[in-house]
């Protein structure tokens, strides 16, 4: 039998796992809240109840990471600046001033523990002198950058059944943090120039940090979060992509490559056919969560584009929901990718609230079963 970490590479890579590796998706908050009116106790790991449920054994290897940040250094000061008809207005971590129901709090904006809809009225790079404040943040060599117990770290992850994985902001998702999305896609025509040494920048800083990492042991999987598609079309075109994103791409992959590593995962949310064939010249070899709402058909990609790529998600959160046949249908839509390999099929998203705990369980047995286990 494989290891949790030999049925990693075996799924993503075309190498003929024993069994492809089972990975339906994990809820949010309001989703176990859901859960816990259906049977399931809020404190318990839904995991573990699943997996006795089902009756499968847990996986006993896993995800790891080491202790490095990608992060600005310092951030900036979190504060509510207004809080007035069911919503703050806050300066976020980020330096950018976001409005949000008051029905969460500002730490929602760090860490996407729930299903928040933000609205955004100002980002901190506007200018040329906001832009030469923001990069003295992204200094590899800041204390703190890296945590005092990374070589420990590293070593300890030596010869274990751990993928380390290592997530980073791609060009296009930090630019946007940076400049928001309408002001960027400006930028794109008002001023090239300005975004390349914005992306140059950012190119520069995450490389480093992956290099001073692939140093110590090989970047097993690099997750690159780029979303930059909407339902039916990528936000800026192949053409630009190519242009400006490209380069920072090859050069992340050298890299990790270089140093050992195989998996590089990008996430863009949205129809991205358009943008796969960029990636493939890139030499990333996987993307997700391939939302089905957005148009995203998986079995005539494996036709298009054969296994120069593989694909994590895929699976219809609507079915999911509705269960049944319905769900039946789509399993039995995407089996014949899952069974040519390069593919670990799990929820196309977040697991959301409206997907029952009890259609939860089914789809993951039923999926297993599909899995080979």
């Amino acid at each position: 039998m494989m290891t949790f970490r030999e049925r990693f590479f075996a799924t993503l890579l075309f190498g003929g796992p024993d069994r492809v590796l089972l990975q339906p998706g994990g809820p949010r908050e309001s989703t176990r809240r859901a859960w816990a009116t259906q049977g399931l106790p809020l404190d318990a790991d839904y995991l573990a109840v699943l997996y006795d449920t089902i009756g499968l054994p847990r996986d006993t290897g896993g995800y790891g990471g080491v202790p490095v940040s990608f992060a600005m250094l310092p951030t900036f000061e979190e504060r509510v600046l207004t809080h007035a008809d069911g919503h703050y207005v806050v300066q976020d971590w980020m330096g950018a001033i976001v409005e949000i129901s008051d029905a969460f709090d500002y730490t929602y904006l760090r860490v996407p523990r729930d299903f928040v809809t933000r609205k955004w009225h100002k980002f901190p790079v506007e200018t040329r002198a906001d832009w030469e404040a923001m990069r003295a943040r992204y200094d590899v060599d800041t204390p703190g950058r890296f945590g005092d117990d990374f070589h420990a770290s590293c070593a300890a992850l030596r010869g274990t059944d751990t993928v380390l994985s290592v997530q980073v902001n791609g060009p296009f998702w930090q630019l946007r943090e940076w400049c928001g999305f309408e002001g960027l896609c400006a930028l794109f025509l008002d001023d090239p120039d300005f975004v390349r040494e914005m992306v140059a920048v950012w190119t520069e800083f995450v490389g480093v940090l992956l290099t001073r990492i692939s140093a110590e042991l090989p970047i097993d999987r690099l997750g690159i979060s780029e979303d930059m598609a909407y339902k039916a079309h990528a936000m800026i075109s192949p053409a630009m992509t190519r242009d400006f994103l490209l380069p920072t791409y090859t050069r992340w992959v050298e890299i990790v490559k270089g140093g050992g590593g195989q998996v590089i995962d990008l996430d863009s949310d949205g129809c991205v056919d358009e943008l796969i064939p960029v990636w493939i010249d890139a030499g990333i070899n996987v993307c997700s969560p391939m939302e089905v709402a957005a148009h995203t058909d998986l079995p005539a990609l494996r036709q298009r584009f054969g296994r120069q790529m593989g694909y994590v998600g895929g699976v219809d959160k609507r079915a999911i929901a509705t269960g049944g046949a319905v769900l039946d249908a789509e399993l039995a839509r995407l089996a014949p990718v899952i069974a040519d390999g390069g593919y670990l099929p799990g929820c196309d998203h977040g697991i959301p609230p409206d997907i029952s705990w009890p259609n939860y369980v089914d789809y993951a047995r039923k999926l297993a079963r599909l899995c080979g286990w």
